[in-house]
């Protein structure tokens, strides 16, 4: 085929996707219905993962299943936008990575709402001003959130999804490198690049800022300055990329959750994410921690807090795999509420990323 006889062919194609996509919305669109009825949530986590699992293994290429999942997670998102008007509170301001990881999991036809702190995000979400939220709860090299643990201590929001970003830092500015005299950098960024700026900027002034979106903002503004921030934030503010990749360690990922109301049904790959408070007492945290050794259940993480209700008690945080309804995790919760003197579950969720 020459390539007037290709692009006929592909204009034939794009009239039948067309048609196809909105056959298929509005099927989602009569769902969407149904569950209004019945009082249940619009998104739905394990559905979406079981949709996503199954186009990738129908794919025959040459199109990559990342970029398959891509085209459907807009697909998804459109249909949700029109099903509901949906908001999205994350921890902002706008083209952070919590944005977009957001951004990621939910498409970019919603509404998104960024928020000022984290404790901001569980509020909308808790007061249904927001239909979910978006917060980091740890980084592969710079460890735990804390204040997002802090804040389930009393919050009734589930965990209904999870998001694992790969977190590609950036050296952002308008001027040659020679020229960079102040870098605005975000605490948490200064960490995961500071070998990389000591290297190569061993003399240049760094100010801490709130966020890598105002670093870039700040930068986009002065004289001989730069930033170290994500492509999102570069792009919002049109400040030219000037090297990709710059974070110490290759393998920097964070790992954000999606707060709701309810929890999702079980997919086959699940987490579970428990609090729990055990007993002053010699033995109390082998004792707690014994269910999951006696059901053969894999403990993923755990991360001891301060309640702030006492001096030297603790809230401890353990994941494990398996959703809250089968049986082992079931049982072995019952344990635990045997051993403990407090046992919150905070969510079950999709665990495929």
């Amino acid at each position: 085929m020459n390539i007037p006889e290709h692009r006929k062919s592909i204009d034939k194609l794009d009239a039948q996707i067309v048609k196809l996509l909105n056959e298929r919305t509005k099927h989602v669109l009569e769902i969407g219905e149904i569950k209004l009825k019945a009082g249940e949530e619009i998104y739905a986590p394990h559905r979406e993962q079981a949709v996503l699992d199954r186009i990738c293994k129908m794919n025959g290429g040459p199109i990559t299943n990342e970029s398959l999942r891509a085209i459907y997670r807009e697909i998804m998102s459109s249909a949700l936008s029109l099903e509901k008007s949906m908001a999205i509170a994350f921890l902002g301001p706008e083209a952070t990575f919590t944005h977009e990881a957001a951004i990621r999991r939910f498409g970019a036809s919603l509404k998104y709402a960024p928020q000022n702190s984290i404790a901001d995000v569980f509020t909308e979400v808790s007061r249904q001003r927001a239909d979910y939220g978006v917060v980091p709860v740890e980084n592969s090299t710079e460890g735990v959130v804390t204040h997002t643990l802090d804040m389930f201590v009393d919050s009734d929001l589930k965990v209904v999804a999870q998001i694992i970003l790969k977190i590609q830092q950036c050296l952002v500015s308008r001027f040659k490198r020679e020229e960079i005299k102040k870098f605005y950098v975000h605490p948490q960024t200064l960490a995961q690049c500071r070998s990389y700026l000591h290297k190569n900027f061993p003399h240049v002034e760094i100010i801490e800022t709130s966020s890598n979106s105002r670093s870039v903002e700040f930068a986009s503004r002065e004289k001989n300055s730069a930033a170290i921030a994500g492509v999102l934030a570069a792009e919002k503010y049109n400040v030219p990329v000037l090297e990709q990749g710059v974070q110490d360690n290759a393998i920097n990922v964070t790992r954000f959750l999606v707060l709701g109301r309810q929890c999702s049904p079980p997919t086959g790959r699940d987490r579970t994410s428990l609090m729990l408070s055990i007993k002053h007492e010699v033995g109390a945290l082998h004792n707690a921690l014994s269910p999951f050794r006696k059901y053969k259940l894999n403990m993923t993480k755990i991360e001891s807090r301060p309640s702030k209700r006492k001096a030297w008690e603790y809230f401890f945080f353990v994941d494990c795999d398996g959703h809250m309804s089968d049986k082992k995790v079931a049982k072995a919760i019952a344990d635990l509420e045997q051993a403990c003197n407090f046992v919150k579950v905070l969510g079950s969720y999709p665990n495929a990323e």
